[in-house]
């Protein structure tokens, strides 16, 4: 284990290598940026040596910061293993439960659920796209992890949460709100807002376009979902969103899409390994208990 005057300043060369900038490893750690640049300064400076150079605002591993890295990923993971092996064996009159998930419409359910068996345990939930909540599992910094990227690895066990219809999104005061529902072909009149990409309901939207041969009139990126529906309401276009996650009460109008409109899937996972601990436990017992479609192997069927 690293000597406790050090390891603060590991972390900031670690977080600095994983997400690509100080500013990006600022935000992880929750501290300022010029923090991070000088316990990164006073690291090399300890042992005599560079791990990054400089070219501006960008830094880029030295040698000895690439030897580095894979020692720093190893003590990393040991050091966040022995966490969950204690977090595991404790009773669930205390702890604490971490889950991590790209957006909370399908589990917060369960989360509450969860909360109301067991107020003791303390709840963290860390909301990132599919690969950093998925990296954050592996690296046992979560103990589940929510996405709707179906991810096929024989060390994760895959459980579908839930099935949902993409609708078409609309102002109240467009023509097509006033529909009981609404064909794909819509689109090629109408300025699509997209996500941005990697987005999992990009992705359907766009296969679901490709299948009917549909081009949309325009297309309008934009980078959460949040700001697409403002859009929406300033009348910049339309866009598809899974049911569920339609904001309530945002004065937005949803019209299902008929026949064959695209349907997302919502995967929990954890590590295969983990199956017993505990809270892991608990959790998917809330879950199984919740209507939603459970299933326990990585090789399921949707």
């Amino acid at each position: 284990m690293l000597a406790p005057q050090l390891a603060p300043l590991v972390a900031a060369f670690y977080e600095t290598v994983r997400h690509g900038s100080i500013t990006a490893a600022a935000r992880h750690l929750s501290i300022s940026q010029p923090t991070v640049t000088a316990r990164i300064q006073q690291l090399e400076k300890h042992y005599g040596v560079e791990l990054f150079h400089r070219r501006g605002s960008r830094v880029e591993l030295t040698q000895t910061g690439a030897a580095l890295m894979p020692l720093i990923d190893r003590l990393m993971e040991s050091e966040l293993a022995i966490d969950c092996a204690l977090r595991d064996g404790r009773t669930l009159d205390a702890g604490s439960f971490r889950l991590g998930t790209t957006g909370p419409y399908y589990i917060l359910p369960a989360v509450a659920a969860f909360r109301r068996r067991y107020p003791n345990v303390q709840i963290g939930i860390e909301v990132g796209n599919s690969k950093e909540v998925l990296d954050a599992l592996v690296e046992y910094r979560v103990d589940v992890a929510v996405s709707s990227n179906r991810v096929d690895d024989p060390t994760l066990a895959r459980h579908r949460i839930a099935s949902d219809s993409l609708v078409l999104v609309v102002d109240p005061s467009h023509a097509l709100a006033r529909r009981r529902s609404t064909d794909l072909n819509v689109l090629a009149h109408e300025t699509l807002l997209l996500r941005e990409p990697g987005s999992r309901t990009r992705d359907a939207t766009e296969a679901a376009l490709k299948r009917r041969g549909v081009a949309p009139a325009a297309l309008i990126e934009i980078g959460s979902r949040e700001a697409i529906c403002e859009a929406i309401r300033h009348g910049l276009g339309c866009s598809l969103m899974p049911s569920g996650e339609v904001p309530r009460g945002a004065a937005l109008a949803s019209v299902p899409i008929e026949p064959d409109g695209p349907v997302m899937h919502e995967y929990l996972y954890h590590l295969k390994s983990r199956s017993n601990a505990r809270l892991i436990e608990a959790f998917m017992s809330v879950l199984d208990a919740k209507p939603m479609e459970a299933v326990d192997t990585y090789a399921d069927a949707s």
